[in-house]
Parts: C-alpha cells; sequence; structure tokens
C-alpha cells in the first residue's frame, strides 16, 4: 500500500465520521425548525450566523485552512436553512388585508416558502393564531409617520399571543390607476386612512378628494372594479401588479423615511437564554400601574435600576374602566438574564397587572422597493 492510497483510506474514516455528525447535525436542525416554527421565528437569523463564524474562526489555527474552513461552514449553515425553510414549508400565516398589501409584503418577505392568508381585519387573524388555527400573525405595530396602530396594542393587552421578530419595512406609497390614466383625469383618491394621512400634501397640492378604506391593496381593488378613471388609489407596487394597475407617479408619501413596524405573534413565549450576549436584544412589556402617586415613576425607575434602556413608552386607554389606563414599554437587553428576571420580580410587586408581551432581534429593514 503506497502513501496515497493510506492517506485516502484516512480521509475515508474521516468521511465516514463526518457523515455521522452531519446526520446529527440535522436532526438537531428539525428541532429548531419545530421551535422556530411554534414561535414564528424566521428560518434565518444573520446576527446568530455572524457570530457562529466569528466564534468557528478561532477553532482553526491555520490561516489558510481558516478561509476554507469559514466557507464550509457557510455552506452547512445554507444546507441547515434550506432543510429548515422545506420543513416549515406548511406553515400557515395570518395578515390582515390582501395580496399586495404592505402586510402581505411583510409576511411574504419573513415566511417566503409559507402559506399566506389574508383576513379583512387585524383582530381576525390575532384570533385565529389564538385558536390554533394559524401558526401566527404578522400585523403592524406603528408607523413613523402616522404613529402606533392602536387596535394592535390592545390585542397584545387583551390576547394571548406573543411577539417574537419584529419587522422594519420601507413603505413607498403609489398613486395607481385604470391603465391609459393621467395625472389630470383623477379626481378621487382612496386608500387606508393612515396612507391618506401619509400623502395628504400630494392630495390637497392636486386637489383630490381624499375616500378612506379598509386596506391599500383592497384600494387598488376597488380602484379595478370601479373601472373609472377619475378614481385612483395610493398603493404599493405590489398592489399595482396584482389588480393590473398602472402606477401614474411613485413615492407620493411626504416622508421619504417612511417606516412601518409589523410583529409576528405566535401562541409560544421565547426567552432568550441568560448567558445570551447579543446586542439586538430588545423585549416588549405591557403594565397597568396601582392607582397611588408615584406608581408610575417607581415602575420606571425598576427599570432604569436594571440597566435597561426605554426606546419606547406609550400610554393606551384601557376599553372597560373609564379613564384608566394601561402602559406599552420597549426597551433593549436581555430579558432572560439575572438582572432581567429580577426586573420582572419587582415589577410584579408593584404593577396591579404584568405582562412580558415578547423578545426580539432587530434586523436591518426590508424594502418594498
Amino acid at each position: 500500500m503506497n502513501e496515497l492510497e493510506k492517506r485516502r483510506i484516512e480521509i475515508d474514516a474521516i468521511d465516514s465520521e463526518m457523515a455521522a455528525l452531519f446526520e446529527k447535525r440535522m436532526n438537531i436542525c428539525k428541532d429548531i425548525a419545530e421551535f422556530k416554527k411554534e414561535h414564528g421565528l424566521p428560518v434565518v437569523d444573520r446576527t446568530r450566523e455572524g457570530a457562529i463564524l466569528a466564534k468557528n474562526a478561532a477553532y482553526v489555527n491555520d490561516e489558510t485552512y481558516r478561509e476554507y474552513y469559514m466557507q464550509f461552514m457557510k455552506d452547512v449553515m445554507n444546507i441547515s436553512c434550506g432543510y429548515q425553510s422545506r420543513l416549515i414549508d406548511g406553515m400557515k400565516v395570518a395578515y390582515s388585508g390582501t395580496e399586495g398589501s404592505f402586510g402581505y409584503i411583510a409576511a411574504k418577505k419573513q415566511f417566503p416558502e409559507a402559506t399566506l392568508t389574508s383576513f379583512p381585519d387585524f383582530a381576525s387573524a390575532y384570533n385565529a393564531v389564538e385558536s390554533g388555527e394559524y401558526d401566527c400573525a404578522v400585523l403592524p405595530l406603528e408607523n413613523s409617520y402616522a404613529g402606533d396602530v392602536g387596535v394592535v396594542m390592545d390585542l397584545m393587552f387583551s390576547g394571548n399571543l406573543y411577539v417574537n421578530h419584529v419587522i422594519e419595512l420601507d413603505v413607498v406609497h403609489n398613486l395607481v390607476a385604470l391603465p391609459g390614466s393621467t395625472l389630470s383625469d383623477i379626481k378621487t383618491v382612496v386608500s387606508h386612512p393612515q396612507a391618506l394621512e401619509q400623502c395628504e400634501d400630494y392630495i390637497k397640492k392636486n386637489g383630490f378628494t381624499p375616500l378612506s378604506y379598509s386596506n391599500t391593496a383592497f384600494a387598488a381593488q376597488y380602484v379595478k372594479e370601479q373601472n373609472d378613471k377619475s378614481i385612483a388609489a395610493i398603493a404599493s407596487d405590489e398592489s399595482s401588479d396584482v389588480f393590473g394597475l398602472e402606477i401614474i407617479e411613485r413615492g407620493v408619501n411626504a416622508s421619504r423615511s417612511n417606516t412601518t413596524r409589523f410583529a409576528v405573534f405566535s401562541r409560544a413565549q421565547h426567552i432568550p437564554a441568560a448567558d445570551s450576549r447579543s446586542e439586538n436584544e430588545h423585549f416588549i412589556l405591557l403594565f397597568t400601574a396601582k392607582n397611588e402617586a408615584g406608581s408610575l415613576a417607581q415602575t420606571l425607575n425598576i427599570i432604569g435600576a436594571h440597566n435597561f434602556n426605554m426606546r419606547n413608552l406609550k400610554s393606551r386607554p384601557m376599553k372597560k374602566l373609564l379613564w384608566n389606563y394601561y402602559f406599552f414599554v420597549e426597551a433593549d437587553g436581555n430579558i432572560g438574564s439575572s438582572s432581567g428576571q429580577d426586573m420582572l420580580r419587582e415589577l410584579g410587586a408593584v404593577c396591579a397587572r404584568l405582562k412580558l408581551v415578547g423578545t426580539y432581534n432587530s434586523d436591518k429593514m426590508i424594502s418594498t422597493r
């Protein structure tokens, strides 16, 4: 047996060991896919992938080998994500609106392989997940121009679902109309009230009559059904494609930094590991303060004392109690850490009601262009 044959035998033995480890790794990926499906989490987690690559690079001492090992690990992770996507293909996602709406765009970009189902309003989409009929719902939290989506916040307070991911969608509103229409033909513009508000300057400048509709994509559908060149909609690129309309003018919203944040709601609560060191961890709390002087300040002081930075604080009226309010807090940090758990215990002692609505990692903004 020559030296080449000996080395080939050694390679065969290593390949056998790698095959066994590969199968073991894929079995764990199956468990991870089930967890992601249960919690409404996306298959790809770029933050996690980057951390793995940075950590694993240190396992290889030879600099030349390390370069090839990094490529090897990227290929392994791509295979893992492909397998997880295949397992999650049957995932059922609820959203409000119709195909082409911004809710549809956010859901499609987050769960490209899932089955997406349209619901007429936020509550029905939320309730479909609560009942177990759907795996998760993608619903808007707030818009950078028009503010909070109060209905969804109220669902968070009264419902039983958790937020496990937040998507930032760059919103571009277009004026869309029947093929062959011109700007001078348009007399009436239909869209969702928030979209009309975001495009108010443009509507006034052109002397259009605004008409509220339940959804931007439904507004585009309405224009198609009316078959009237004097009626246009403010909607997305996708809506114009879906309903065979033409874009008369792009980007008619007043703010060029118009962003809507969508939350992924599921039945399972996800709390990050206590030792997680991700800089992108965030959490959402809802609470009611006791009807005592200084109770709200005491609650906020507890959050600050545990070094959690509040990035968002809002109040909303409680529907069944006149002049009573609940509070929404969004903060940076790992709620699963010992400090986070201590904070929750202290808040529980001073809040009349306390709910950890969810945790999530922040991602880069998704564009609709």
